[in-house]
Order: structure tokens, then C-alpha cells, then sequence
């Protein structure tokens, strides 16, 4: 079995491309529009299937807003300097509807650095520290 993506419904597909794109560095990998069916999805990653899972963006004509609920939680993203990611992506993120929502620093009972950042949904992306050996 693979891990193929994760999908997360969006209010405003293009402000969703952007941030991803431009504020976490992933790639458009593709993009389908289904007017008849009344919505679109975008593809976003660090590369396609199947060696790197995906996140499918889903806008819903005429839906600009969701509720998150309290099932889930956050996507996780390795990075190899946290704070120098938040750093290069903060102006980026409040640039197009995001925010970093808690700064670098370690996890509560332990030594991985992490933060975490908000997407213009409210949905919560974690940076951690992966350092190469």
C-alpha cells in the first residue's frame, strides 16, 4: 500500500496554490476543472506519486468557507532549519492569508525542534526539524 494524498477543501482555489507554492516551495503538479460537476482540484508536493504523497486542494463552487472540526489535527512537513524556514516564509505567509501560529522551538518533553504555520483555511501545517546527518 502507498500513502497517495491528502485532501483538503479550500474556500479560494488560486489563494491556496499560491500559498502552497509559494510559501512551502511545493510545485503545481496538476490541476483539473470539473465545471459541470461544480468543482476543481489542484495537486500540490514535492513530487508526484509514487514517490512522494500529494495534497489535493478542493474548491467547491461556491463554498468559500469550511469548518475545520476537531478530527484533524495537522499535516507535517521535514525541513532542515525550522527557524530559518519561518524566517524566509513568514512575510510569504501573512503575504497571502497565513500565519506562523507557534514559533521555533522544541517539543514540549523533548528535543525536536518544530513550528508550526497556518494556511489561508486555517489548516495547520508542522515544520520539523529533520537535520542531515
Amino acid at each position: 500500500m502507498l500513502m497517495l494524498h491528502t485532501m483538503l477543501r479550500v474556500g479560494n482555489l488560486q489563494r491556496s496554490i499560491d500559498f502552497y507554492t509559494q510559501v512551502l516551495g511545493m510545485d503545481l503538479l496538476r490541476k483539473t476543472l470539473r465545471p459541470e460537476q461544480q468543482y476543481d482540484l489542484a495537486f500540490v508536493g514535492y513530487g508526484g506519486n509514487p514517490g512522494q504523497a500529494e495534497i489535493e486542494l478542493t474548491y467547491n463552487y461556491g463554498v468559500d468557507h469550511y469548518e475545520q472540526g476537531t478530527a484533524f489535527g495537522h499535516i507535517a512537513i521535514g525541513v532542515p532549519d525550522v527557524a530559518a524556514t519561518c524566517s524566509g516564509l513568514r512575510d510569504k505567509a501573512a503575504a497571502l492569508g497565513g500565519a506562523i501560529t507557534r514559533e521555533p522551538g522544541p517539543v514540549k518533553g523533548g528535543n525536536t525542534v518544530i513550528a508550526f504555520v497556518t494556511d489561508p483555511d486555517g489548516y495547520k501545517i508542522e515544520l520539523i526539524e529533520r537535520r542531515e546527518p
